[in-house]
């Protein structure tokens, strides 16, 4: 187990997690229910599920392109989405 790894991968998804839609779903459940256990075992589960998924596909990805262009490509495309979302905010003002 390479605990640095681990660590940093924990506090970089945690912070990215913080105020985002997910969590602001998961509130908005929460806050309208009585079964609080659900809605953490239910988003906790989706959570690693999704994490799973990100996983496999990070490794088979990683067999055919370099890290450097995912990240790079991951880069532009969020870019793209933030010049979009300000292009379209700006748009309807």
């Amino acid at each position: 187990m390479e605990w640095k790894l681990l660590f940093t991968t924990f506090g970089m998804v945690f912070l990215a997690e913080l105020g985002d839609k997910t969590q602001l779903a998961t509130f908005c459940l929460s806050a309208n229910c009585d079964s609080k256990w659900s809605v953490f075992l239910g988003s906790g589960a989706a959570l690693v599920l999704s994490s799973l998924i990100a996983v496999l596909l990070g490794d088979t990805v990683a067999r055919f392109v370099s890290p450097n262009t995912v990240k790079i490509g991951a880069g532009l495309f969020f870019v793209v989405v933030g010049v979009y979302t300000l292009y379209t905010a700006i748009r309807s003002v």
